[in-house]
C-alpha cells in the first residue's frame, strides 16, 4: 500500500466502520454522531435511526445487572465525560425489535489537539457464551421442545428440567429458585393490537429474559401467558436481587408497531425450593406470589399501553 494512502484517515474511518464489534462515538452532549457496521448488527438500529439523536433517547438505553443507568451518574458514558478515564462495564442496550442485549462495552474519553474532552468512543460487543446459539436446540427443535412462537424450551421442557433439578436439590442440597412472569394484560393487548404484535411482544419478553439471566440458568415457557426461569444455584438473597433485576429488564421489553412503541403489563413471583418440594408444590408458591403481585387497574393499564412491572 503506497505510503499516502496509510496516511489517509478514509482508510481508517472505513475500517472502523465496518468492524463486527460495535462502535459508538458522542459527542459532549451525548448526540452520536458516529455508528458502525458492528453497531448495527448487534442492534439492528440503522445510522439513519441513530445518528444525531441523543443516547438516552431509548437508543443507547443502557443497564447494567442490578439497576438503571440511564444517563445516570453510574452510566459508563457520563463517567467517561465527567472524570476523562476509560469504563469498561457489562450493560444492556435496547435491540430495535423490543428486547434487551446483554454486551460488555468499554467508553474511552475522545479528546481534542488541548487535551479538551470533546466526546467518548464506545465500543461493545455481545459476550460469546450469549451471542453463540446452544449447540443442543436444533436437536430440542426436532423433539418437540420448543415453543413455536418465542423459541424458548416449552411447558413439557420445563417440567422435565424442574423435575431434575429438584432432584439434584434433594439430593446433593444445591440451592436453586424459580421467577414466573406472567404478561397480565395478554389478552386485552391482542384484541387491541392483533396477534402480530402479541408475537412480537411476547418474543420481546423472551429475548430479554434470555439476555437477562445467566447462561447456566434455564428460561422456557409456562403457559400463553406466562414465562418460567430456573435459577441454578440460587440462594434466598440472590434469587431476590435476580427478581428484581429481572423486573426492570421486562419493564423495558417494548415493540415498535405501526409508528408507536408498546409495552405490555408483567407480574413476577418468586420461589425458592424447600425440602420435599415437588414441581407442584414449588409452582403453586411462585404462582400465588404472581398474582400477589398483579396491578390493581389492570384496565387502566391496558388502555394506556404502559409497562409495569412488579416483583
Amino acid at each position: 500500500m503506497p505510503m499516502a494512502l496509510i496516511h489517509d484517515p478514509e482508510i481508517y474511518r472505513s475500517i472502523l466502520e465496518s468492524l463486527p464489534i460495535g462502535i459508538c462515538v458522542v459527542d459532549a452532549q451525548k448526540k452520536i454522531i458516529f455508528w458502525n457496521d458492528g453497531a448495527e448488527q448487534i442492534t439492528a438500529r440503522t445510522r439513519m435511526d441513530v445518528l444525531g439523536h441523543s443516547c438516552f433517547e431509548t437508543i443507547m438505553s443502557q443497564c447494567n445487572q442490578s439497576s438503571c443507568a440511564q444517563c445516570a451518574e453510574q452510566c459508563p458514558l457520563t463517567v467517561a465525560l465527567q472524570q476523562g478515564k476509560t469504563v469498561g462495564a457489562g450493560i444492556f442496550l435496547q435491540h430495535k425489535a423490543g428486547h434487551r442485549v446483554a454486551v460488555h462495552s468499554w467508553s474511552t474519553p475522545l479528546r481534542d489537539a488541548h487535551g479538551l474532552i470533546i466526546g467518548v468512543v464506545q465500543s461493545f460487543e455481545e459476550p460469546l457464551a450469549i451471542a453463540n446459539p446452544d449447540p443442543g436446540e436444533e436437536s430440542m427443535k426436532l423433539g418437540g421442545f420448543l415453543d413455536d412462537v418465542t423459541g424458548l424450551a416449552n411447558h413439557i421442557m420445563m417440567q422435565s428440567h424442574l423435575r431434575e433439578t429438584l432432584g439434584t436439590f434433594a439430593e446433593l442440597h444445591i440451592p436453586f429458585g424459580v421467577v414466573c412472569i406472567e404478561a397480565v394484560d395478554l389478552g386485552p393487548f391482542r384484541s387491541r393490537y392483533g396477534q402480530d404484535a402479541t408475537t412480537s411482544i411476547l418474543r420481546a419478553l423472551a429475548r430479554t429474559l434470555r439476555n437477562t439471566v445467566w447462561p447456566s440458568d434455564f428460561v422456557g415457557r409456562w403457559s400463553e401467558d406466562q414465562f418460567l426461569v430456573i435459577l441454578n444455584g440460587c440462594s434466598e438473597t440472590a434469587l431476590r436481587a435476580v427478581g428484581e433485576r429481572v423486573c426492570k429488564m421486562v419493564a423495558g421489553a417494548t415493540i415498535e408497531w405501526w409508528g408507536e412503541r408498546h409495552s405490555i403489563t408483567v407480574s413476577i413471583g418468586k420461589a425458592s425450593a424447600q425440602t420435599g418440594d415437588t414441581v407442584e408444590s414449588l409452582m403453586e408458591r411462585a404462582l400465588r406470589a404472581v398474582v400477589a403481585s398483579r396491578p390493581v387497574a389492570l384496565g387502566q393499564a391496558a388502555a394506556t399501553g404502559n409497562s409495569s412491572a412488579t416483583g
